[in-house]
């Protein structure tokens, strides 16, 4: 008999506590095509009223955009600056590098809430509160962590055999980089771009500290939102989201596979 098989009552109970943990999510979706005027399950009529909302919404398409934006230049920033610090942190390890490490990712170590006060208190005495280039500089201190631990643990995975092998033949350093360790680390490349995009996209915490009455993203729309006019539009939003971010895991299970990606 084989014990790492799951009885059926691990599996029952496994099961259950899919569905508890995945309910408030499900839940959404109905409430997303509801016709009511303020957010109750289950809805008394059904409609896709609250879908056409969204795009007559100024203030949550201005949101929408700017988290877009705001995901998209924290992401590309966030591999600009991991990409080298993971290649010289693992190939080249020593006491420099090691703190190295240790700072970029210290950010992950804090709760949310500290973090995002002591952003508050520095930003404040900067001058970049509720600005593009602030958030931009407030989102990478959380994603750039993720991007560094990301690649580092696949660089080091990776086999040096043909790196020293082009080495050896007289490739130059960076052309050893450009032709061999960039395309081996494609999947690490992949895996930290959607997880930097994802975690910029839905931060909110941070960005209640620093976003002002001109610009906003969308995390901290909907919050606003639900706090002034609870209706089933928050719904339908969170749904759209929930879309995006499976799109963004389908995308990259289709071109690498989620194993081969995010498990190493």
């Amino acid at each position: 008999m084989d014990n790492n098989r799951m009885g059926l009552p691990m599996k029952l109970l496994v099961s259950i506590l899919f569905l508890y943990l995945l309910t408030p999510v499900i839940l959404v979706f109905p409430l997303s095509f509801s016709d009511d005027q303020t957010l109750a399950f289950p809805p008394s009529s059904w409609s896709l009223r609250w879908y056409r909302a969204i795009f007559g919404d100024g203030r949550m398409m201005d949101a929408f955009i700017t988290s877009l934006g705001l995901a998209t230049v924290v992401t590309l920033l966030s591999i600009v600056v991991a990409l080298p610090a993971s290649y010289a942190i693992v190939r080249f390890p020593s006491k420099v590098t090691n703190a190295l490490f240790n700072l970029l990712t210290a950010p992950l170590l804090l709760p949310t809430i500290v973090l995002g006060l002591g952003i508050l208190i520095v930003f404040a005495s900067l001058g970049v509160m509720g600005s593009f280039s602030g958030l931009v500089m407030a989102h990478m201190t959380v994603t750039l962590p993720y991007a560094l631990r990301v690649l580092t643990t696949f660089l080091t995975g990776l086999n040096l055999t043909v790196e020293e092998a082009a080495a050896t033949l007289g490739a130059r350093p960076m052309v050893v980089f450009r032709r061999i360790t960039l395309p081996a680390m494609t999947p690490g490349l992949i895996a930290a771009t959607a997880l930097c995009f994802l975690v910029s996209f839905d931060e909110v915490v941070i960005t209640l500290f620093l976003a002002g009455p001109r610009m906003t993203t969308l995390p901290v729309e909907l919050y606003h939102r639900v706090e002034m006019q609870p209706d089933p539009l928050v719904a339908s939003v969170s749904a759209l989201i929930i879309g995006l971010t499976l799109a963004v895991v389908l995308i990259v299970d289709r071109s690498l596979g989620l194993n081969k990606t995010f498990v190493k």
